[in-house]
């Protein structure tokens, strides 16, 4: 697929001079020795729904392409995606699962009937890629499977079967059906979906009609795999909002708290993008201006609140926080790239959706008592992904290399920092100069990232570490020339992250952090 090549940077005249004005000073307090919830790995999911050339083209090229492919799967996708660890993918969507039938996509290829993708685009689905590709994806990248039922338009015995195909080890008619098509040893589903946005594209259901949906689903949809019996167990996530009221919540949870040994969720899923002006999307993706980048941010940061309206009702039927708040669906959403198909959600990817990408991680882990699991939307060529294709070439975006540097908090353990993030005008919007969080590693590493909203100007930052012998640091940032510096197929390297300089003298560190940046430093014990 095509992206444009105009740069942000023919936007200078409404940019600021890549000069800073001055430098502000912060300072930071962190005590290693306390501590707070686990900020769980699976915050950090994927989404790759299929949409676009998401799947088609981004992940599946085919055993014949001339693209270098392993069992049609694209090597350097894969290989990018292994360095961030991702810990699960969320498939076949979004709105694209309540119109999924899934044996259209198994058995020979070469007979799977043709269909038509009518949640985008009404373009022709060979579905050539089905459930044993996805599972090959999954296991070539090293992640775990999150697949999203059809409950829309799907029955309970579909779904059921679905899953006794991809996770009976016994040998079951469906089982034998899956050795026959080479895939013998059953598969391990981390999570089960009931469902997606069932009070609009999944249905158009009220809450209380879901609700008694969900439970026959999440009764009778049973995994079968003798190695999920009694440990890592499939994990069943109701569908939940996609605005600040809290109805749905209420009705799932109520249901949730008179529950029977017959049925059971794990998590409730929320979804909310960053819409800069709101229905319909108008904030366009490149050549934006730096008010445009303010409001951006200022969209994203609505994420607490929305988070803690939720939560509020979650904890009234489950304080002691046995289900789970799952964001599976987040990120920026802007107006597709002129000449690309609506319908493709096609959108460039700049170091203002690094910003918000980091600002949405540090508000998941900062919930992480109750937030744990999230998927970003999407993972490659569709809406803020981490990747962009076309044909044989490969870009990484500023949001990938935001999710790389964040691997070490994957799995950590929270550690509060206090600090004042001041203030930062631009135009109309006033936002935090900075935002930061800490974790400690299984290995006993401090991480600290570091946000610097201030699209002009750089943060001279000042640490105390207590609680820890701290030894040594190293910090790398990233940031771009300007607030919509992007990575293109010609210049793949114009926003990649940097080694910054850290002093530390006496257990207290110190170091400029770059305008419109995003810092993790490494502190060694």
């Amino acid at each position: 697929m095509k992206f444009l090549s105009v740069l942000g940077l023919s936007f200078l005249c409404a940019m600021l001079p890549l000069q800073a004005q001055t430098s502000e000073s912060v300072h930071l307090s962190v005590d290693a020795a306390r501590s707070g919830a686990t900020i769980s790995r699976n915050i950090f999911g994927q989404f790759a729904e299929n949409l676009g050339h998401g799947l088609y083209e981004g992940i599946w090229v085919g055993p014949d392409s001339s693209i270098p492919n392993t069992r049609g799967i694209r090597n350097d996708v894969v290989a990018a995606l292994r360095e961030l660890k991702v810990p699960n993918v969320r498939w076949p969507g979004g709105c694209f699962a309540d119109q999924y039938h899934w044996r259209n996509g198994v058995g020979p290829r070469e007979k799977r009937p043709a269909t038509v993708n009518s949640a985008w685009g009404d373009v022709i689905d060979t579905n050539a890629f089905g459930t044993d590709e996805f599972m090959d994806f999954i296991q070539q990248i090293g992640s775990t499977p999150y697949v999203s039922i059809n409950l829309g338009s799907g029955t309970v015995e579909e779904a059921a079967q679905w899953v006794e195909y991809m996770t009976a080890g016994a040998p079951t008619a469906l089982a034998k059906e899956r050795a026959a098509n080479g895939h013998p040893d059953p598969y391990k589903v981390g999570f089960l979906g009931l469902g997606n946005e069932s009070w609009d594209c999944g249905g158009a259901m009220t809450p209380d009609y879901y609700v008694s949906l969900m439970k026959v689903y999440s009764r009778f949809v049973v995994n079968m795999n003798p190695a999920q019996r009694s440990k890592d167990q499939m994990l069943k996530i109701a569908v939940g909002p996609g605005t600040p009221n809290t109805a749905w919540t209420e009705a799932v949870m109520q249901a949730w708290k008179r529950h029977t040994w017959s049925w059971d969720i794990n998590g409730v899923s929320v979804h909310w993008y960053t819409t800069p002006g709101g229905w319909p999307v108008s904030m366009p993706s490149s050549n934006f201006s730096v008010d445009d980048y303010a409001k951006t941010l200022k969209t994203t940061l609505f994420m607490d609140e929305f988070l803690r309206e939720q939560e509020a009702v979650m904890n009234k039927y489950d304080p002691d926080k046995k289900v789970a708040l799952v964001v599976d669906e987040w990120g920026g959403w802007y107006k597709p790239l002129t000449g690309s198909n609506p319908a493709f959600l096609v959108q460039q990817n700049s170091i203002r959706d690094a910003i918000m990408a980091s600002l949405n991680l540090n508000i998941f882990a900062r919930h992480a008592d109750r937030v744990r699991m999230a998927n970003i939307a999407q993972m490659i060529n569709v809406l803020q992904a981490m990747i962009l294709t076309d044909k044989e070439k490969m870009v990484l975006t500023p949001t990938y290399y935001v999710f790389k540097m964040y691997v070490p908090f994957q799995d950590s353990t929270f550690v509060p920092v206090t600090f004042d993030a001041g203030t930062y005008t631009q135009g109309s919007v006033t936002l935090p100069r900075i935002d930061s969080i800490a974790a400690k590693t299984t290995d006993g590493k401090l991480m600290l990232e570091i946000t610097n909203l201030d699209a002009a100007n750089p943060a001279t930052v000042s640490v105390d570490v207590a609680g820890m012998a701290a030894k040594s640091a190293r910090a790398q940032t990233l940031t771009g020339a300007a607030v919509d510096s992007v990575n293109t197929f010609a210049s793949p390297d114009s926003v990649v992250p940097e080694p910054v300089g850290v002093k530390m003298e006496a257990g207290k560190l110190s170091l400029t952090v770059a305008p419109r940046s995003v810092t993790v430093i490494a502190i060694e014990p």
